[in-house]
């Protein structure tokens, strides 16, 4: 399955809806197009409600965004995550290096006030 992406400004940040399935065939494609969006000071919300499944490679590649914002005096805010990825973001600890929003609207809201 393919993997697209959508990037628009909104409120001073960057909103990135992704769609499909992220696994080891899309996330290389997927963190080279989100990657270069990540300046100094960004404030990402990668909303991924069109995001069913997600593989280890899905994992590794938010934690390359988490630390590219970090090391940037940036932020990455997730939002709209499947019950089954927040479940495994949650045991293997990956939660924590991220804002969680229910809605793009609260993650906007809560990374400007970060």
């Amino acid at each position: 399955m393919s993997i697209e992406l959508e990037a628009f400004p909104r409120d001073g940040m960057t909103v990135i809806a992704v769609k499909g399935e992220i696994d080891g065939s899309s996330a290389p494609s997927l963190q080279d197009k989100i990657l270069p969006l990540l300046q100094n000071d960004a404030a990402l919300v990668l909303d991924l409600s069109a995001v069913g499944y997600m593989s280890s490679a899905g994992l590794r590649m938010l934690l390359l965004l988490y630390r590219q914002a970090a090391s940037h005096n940036g932020q990455v805010a997730l939002t709209g995550l499947a019950e089954s990825i927040r479940d495994t973001m949650e045991v293997t600890g990956f939660l924590k290096f991220f804002t969680v929003a229910a809605s793009v609207d609260e993650a906007l809201q809560v990374l400007k006030k970060g």
